[in-house]
């Protein structure tokens, strides 16, 4: 099973794109873990190493060269969630980045 980690500033407004992104990893017949949270939790999360991606929420972008550097030891993927898909809370498409970041 997979695991997608979602990080956003205070890990609310994420929680609805997680249950959009299930309902598309269901539909699809994938079975993933998904989870989000702010990015002040994600520390304990990321040393624990079973996470196969990271998603940053577009409020806190700016910590995405530090979350590159995290992830790099665990040798995991991170990528800002595209703007538009997060404000349309589209989990389809957020959930398909994911899995292309998990193929390489």
């Amino acid at each position: 099973m997979k695991t997608i980690m979602l990080v956003c500033a205070a890990g609310m407004s994420t929680s609805l794109l997680v249950t959009k992104m299930e309902k598309a990893a269901q539909a699809q017949g994938v079975e993933v873990k998904i989870f989000a949270l702010s990015a002040s939790e994600a520390d304990p999360e990321i040393e624990k190493g079973e996470i196969d991606v990271i998603l940053l929420g577009p409020q806190v972008r700016f910590m995405l060269k530090q979350f590159e550097e995290k992830a790099a030891r665990i040798n995991v993927p991170v990528a800002i969630i595209d703007m538009q898909d997060y404000g349309t809370m589209n989990g389809e498409k957020v959930f398909a980045t994911a899995i292309q970041l998990m193929e390489g």
